[in-house]
């Protein structure tokens, strides 16, 4: 039963190393921040909202 156990405990140890590897290598955090360049406009949207003019 001890042996069943240290593999358990090696395995999640195993898989807990992998994902951190992963993540680190993912690149995650060290994205460039998303710059718009272009000027928001709502284009042909309606001013009043879609509820409001069914009734």
């Amino acid at each position: 039963m001890e042996i069943f156990a240290t593999i358990i405990v090696i395995v999640l140890l195993l898989v807990a190393a992998a994902t951190i590897a992963a993540l680190l290598r993912d690149g995650r955090g060290h994205t460039p921040p998303v710059e718009s360049h272009q000027e928001w406009s709502a284009l042909d949207l309606p001013s009043t909202s879609y509820t409001l003019r069914i009734f």
